[in-house]
């Protein structure tokens, strides 16, 4: 099944109080949830793993955040940019991964990088895919990608495709899981570009992929929690609404910030951001600038907009000691460990106003933070849908919220069917600190 993209809101959220909840005693949890979806992350990220794999003018660094980087340029290409028109050469060395086994018959793969790009630089990353019947997919493009937008205009290529799998933005996915032809083993390509006389060059921290199979499912069973009920971590609230009929030629604020403005809410949370001399072309004196910041540097030119997932997350790790992955989650009781880790976590879902009792408004796909739980086990977001600031801190009940996320199947206000995210979520943390370890969790 293809699901469409989830993104922007159309409608403020509505006003809830700023109190913080108080702590309380973890409440014992029940049972462990059965789950009907295998996921699973993988990634390069460390010396051996970059050490690995077949390099073209590409060399490993060691310290304690390896990474990879050009030694000698393997060639000479040119790249023409269908978002700016323009043509440049570009020197080149390329990173190939091994072949890396999925584990199980999967439906579905969005990657994530970390990456630096000093000007003159950018990078692409590639996808080749190897199906249960020993054929594999052509070299999908996933990203073009740069930290900033002054040598090429960042971009996905959409529409991607074979008899058996097709390019969704910044998915892949499997075209009709009934025909039997799944995904279950994958490799990288890696290609580091930089401009001629240029002696910077980029540097990749990590590469990785989550792979998935979620069944078509309208519900899902809701979990018990306890962990993490009660708690509430200081996310600064930052309203996409506020920035309407700002920067049109990145979107114009409002309805298609939401992924940057909860990308922005978490890396402040971290006490990362961009500095004053990154907001220098944004207008003086407007308000909540790193919002617009995040939403420019997010921007995929093919795709219209600021919710590329990976886009987003590339755009986290770009800020001195971040982590940053896309990924799907099992269960809000998989966030609860998060929450009680110190980190907040962005979560993409749709619904109707009717199945989320507060919201106020429905959406096709939309992104909120979640900061904490009540001592009764609800969910406490930032929503940046809310009309101002002050407003964005709101409080969802537990099952509806968990209903909304991991459906990968609703009933849209028309009456027809849609598709769910199916439990995507950002993850982005102080790359010292240790993610958060859950038993029979391979999804981070």
């Amino acid at each position: 099944m293809v699901r469409p993209r989830l993104r922007a809101v159309a409608v403020a959220g509505v006003t809830a109080s700023a109190l913080l909840v108080p702590a309380a005693p973890a409440l014992a949890t029940g049972p462990p949830t059965s789950h009907d979806e295998q996921i699973t992350y993988q990634e390069w990220s460390s010396f051996r793993d970059w050490r690995g794999g077949t390099h073209r003018g590409t060399v490993a660094l060691p310290g304690p955040r390896t990474g990879i980087t050009m030694l000698n340029p393997a060639g000479t290409t040119e790249y023409a940019d269908p978002h700016s028109g323009e043509t440049r050469t570009w020197k080149y060395s390329t990173w190939t991964s091994p072949v890396t086994q999925v584990g199980f018959a999967a439906s579905e793969l969005v990657p994530s990088w970390n990456a630096v790009t000093p000007e003159g630089t950018w990078i692409q990353i590639e996808l080749q895919g190897t199906y249960n019947t020993g054929n594999q997919t052509p070299w999908y493009v996933m990203g073009r990608w740069a930290s900033g937008d002054e040598d090429i205009k960042r971009t996905s290529v959409n529409r991607q495709g074979d008899p058996w799998s097709t390019i969704w933005t910044d998915t892949f996915s499997i075209d009709d899981v009934a025909n039997g032809v799944m995904l279950t083993a994958y490799q990288f390509r890696l290609t580091l570009y930089r401009a001629p006389g240029q002696w910077q060059s980029p540097r990749v921290f990590m590469l990785g992929a989550m792979s998935s199979y979620v069944p078509d499912r309208f519900t899902v069973t809701p979990s018990a929690g306890g962990i993490a009920w009660g708690r509430e971590l200081a996310v600064p609230p930052r309203s996409q609404m506020i920035h309407r009929g700002n920067y049109p030629e990145w979107g114009g604020g409002g309805q298609v910030w939401c992924s940057p403005t909860s990308t922005t809410m978490v890396l402040e949370y971290h006490g990362r951001g961009p500095s004053t001399s990154d907001m220098s072309w944004i207008t003086p004196g407007y308000t909540d600038p790193q919002v617009a910041h995040a939403a420019r540097m997010t921007w995929d030119y093919a795709y219209g907009g600021a919710g590329n997932w990976p886009f987003n997350t590339a755009y986290a790790a770009t800020f001195p000691g971040i982590d940053a992955r896309v990924t799907r989650l099992h269960s809000l009781d998989e966030v609860e460990h998060f929450i009680k880790a110190g980190l907040p976590v962005v979560t993409s879902q749709s619904f109707l106003a009717n199945e989320l009792d507060g919201s106020n408004y429905g959406t096709s796909g939309h992104l909120f933070t979640i900061v904490g739980f009540t001592a009764d086990g609800d969910v406490i977001v930032n929503d940046p849908a809310s009309s101002t600031n002050a407003e964005v801190r709101n409080v969802y009940q537990r099952e509806q919220f968990e209903q909304i996320w991991l459906r990968t199947k609703r009933i849209n206000a028309s009456g027809g069917v849609s598709g769910g995210s199916g439990g995507i979520a950002y993850l982005i943390k102080p790359w010292w600190k240790p993610w958060p370890k859950v038993a029979g969790s391979t999804n981070w």
